[in-house]
């Protein structure tokens, strides 16, 4: 006797996706050439968008006037000069040695401006191109890290390319990369550092294990648990948090976050693996270990970027210490370091205490609101001038906003992502929720400052990971309820929306000459634009 099979109802099909993920878990040819196509083909879109016609607008735009001088100055001499009035206009002109030997105060340490002073020393110092290559190609590097990143933390070539896609074809991600600003390069030490934290994570777990396994006797679980040393990724992420400080000192602050990571996930690994005194094991001995590793080669790289100042004479303060060097105690410390030192009291007081007025100006309280985006450069043409023919003229705009839908649906994934972190007590969840502390409750601290909505692009990516992580979730909980069909039509939808919205907004991103009418439709709220 022969039986029919019951119909699937629709609901209880296989969606495409399903079809894809079995496919490729069933071909492991398959899946290695899709491991690496994924990320070469979204780091490739990437740097299309942030390559092209980098050199529009050829102007000296927003916060490059500080950043690009500085950087050309400081690659000459060794350290960052002063410049006469009305530089940026000599300097667009191709006059780019009238800078003075003096010494010149600048507020953030010096590898960043050599990052931007490379090219600019291979292609010419007055080329927009040149100063802005550095940062065109960091950003890029930011989107493959984010895919390294993402795919370290969960294994899934799909999630790792959505979170990496999503800051590809961001708007935020792709203007910061396209202005010779520093924010980019802090973004990618931070992104580098803690990558090599989830990878040091990967394999510490397992032999942190195998060796407290080893300890166990008639008598029970050891009391305390190995010191592990051999912990080369550790001091990998020491060097690029000690790298994203010599470009900002908000870097420090990752630096101390990932240093606290390690303690508590090294005391929960602890007591997981069965150490009677996990708390002390991992703060007192293990912790030391961890320190070690991780905070001295931070601190070499960051005095390696003051090399230029050191070796020098001219730089700013860089002998205040010789008429009055240190007694006593830090008596025996080289003078050149004592006046970096008081250098850097002098950096602290001055960044504390700036609050000047700025009409772009966004105190850290608003960022989650996206109220006030950062207007970077601004030109207007008049009907009928240099082949606009709008009635109202035509406007060029560079304007670092982010993808708003994607960075709104981000700010709630992450606040979900502490219910679920709370609720599951999920590692991934936990790492992801720092990175977003450390770039983020900092600049809390100062309400009076002068500060700008562009800075969250080192929050950017991690937001991303908390938004991926919670699509990934909601998908994985409808396939057991029947739901999965609808639930992947609703995350398709809004990927679609989030393309629409990206190519309506792309040329707000790329300073394109655009009808004044045009530009206004981007007026959602009364801080944009």
């Amino acid at each position: 006797m022969t039986t029919t099979a019951e119909p699937l109802a629709p609901e209880e099909r296989p969606t495409l996706l399903d079809r894809w993920h079995r496919r490729v878990s069933g071909d492991p040819v398959l899946a290695r050439r899709i491991g690496w196509i994924a990320p070469l083909l979204i780091t490739l879109l990437a740097a299309v968008l942030r390559l092209s016609n980098l050199a529009h607008p050829h102007a000296v735009v927003f916060d490059e006037t500080y950043y690009v001088k500085d950087a050309w100055s400081q690659w000459v001499l060794g350290y960052a000069a002063t410049w006469p009035d009305e530089a940026d206009e000599r300097f667009l002109a191709g006059e780019t040695d009238i800078f003075t030997t003096t010494g010149s105060f600048v507020v953030h340490p010096p590898l960043g401006k050599y990052l931007i002073g490379l090219p600019m020393a291979l292609f010419g110092a007055d080329s927009t191109f040149a100063w802005r290559l550095a940062t065109a190609l960091a950003g890029t590097a930011c989107v493959l890290v984010l895919y390294l990143l993402a795919r370290s933390l969960s294994g899934s070539v799909v999630f790792a390319s959505l979170a990496s896609g999503l800051l590809a074809i961001d708007g935020l991600g792709i203007v910061m990369s396209r202005v010779a600003l520093l924010d980019i390069f802090l973004t990618l030490f931070t992104l580098l550092a803690f990558w090599f934290v989830v990878l040091d994570r990967r394999s510490h777990r397992v032999t942190l294990a195998a060796r407290v396994a080893g300890r166990w006797d008639d008598a029970g679980p050891p009391s305390w648990g190995p010191v592990l040393w051999n912990r080369p990724w550790i001091i990998a992420a020491g060097a690029a948090a000690g790298a994203a400080s010599a470009v900002k000192w908000s870097g420090a602050f990752v630096l101390a976050a990932i240093g606290l990571y390690l303690v508590v996930s090294d005391a929960l690994a602890r007591r997981r693996a069965g150490v009677l005194f996990w708390p002390m094991d991992a703060a007192a001995r293990q912790g030391v270990a961890s320190f070690l590793l991780l905070v001295p080669v931070a601190l070499m790289v960051y005095l390696a970027s003051w090399t230029g100042w050191l070796v020098t004479d001219g730089g700013y303060d860089r002998h205040s210490a010789d008429a009055a060097p240190a007694t006593g105690l830090w008596s025996w410390v080289p003078l050149p370091l004592q006046s970096l030192w008081r250098y850097h009291e002098g950096i602290y007081a001055s960044t504390a205490a700036m609050s000047t007025p700025h009409a772009y100006a966004s105190p850290a309280v608003q960022w989650p609101l996206l109220l006030r985006p950062t207007s970077m450069y601004a030109n207007s043409t008049p009907n009928g001038t240099d082949g606009c023919t709008d009635a109202n003229g035509c406007w060029e705009i560079l304007y670092s906003m982010p993808n708003p839908i994607v960075w709104w649906a981000a700010v709630a994934a992450t606040l979900y992502l502490v219910y679920r972190f709370i609720r599951t007590r999920d590692g991934r969840y936990a790492l992801v929720l720092t990175a977003v502390a450390a770039t983020y409750v900092p600049w809390l601290l100062y309400p009076d400052r002068t500060i700008f909505q562009f800075y969250t692009v080192l929050i950017q990516p991690f937001l991303l990971l908390a938004l991926v992580f919670v699509v990934q979730e909601v998908v994985r909980g409808t396939r057991s309820s029947g739901r999965a069909r609808s639930t992947q039509r609703i995350v398709w939808a809004f990927l679609v929306l989030v393309v629409v919205i990206a190519a309506f907004w792309f040329p707000l991103w790329s300073a394109m000459r655009v009808p004044y009418e045009f530009y206004r439709l981007h007026n959602w709220l009364p801080g944009w634009v």
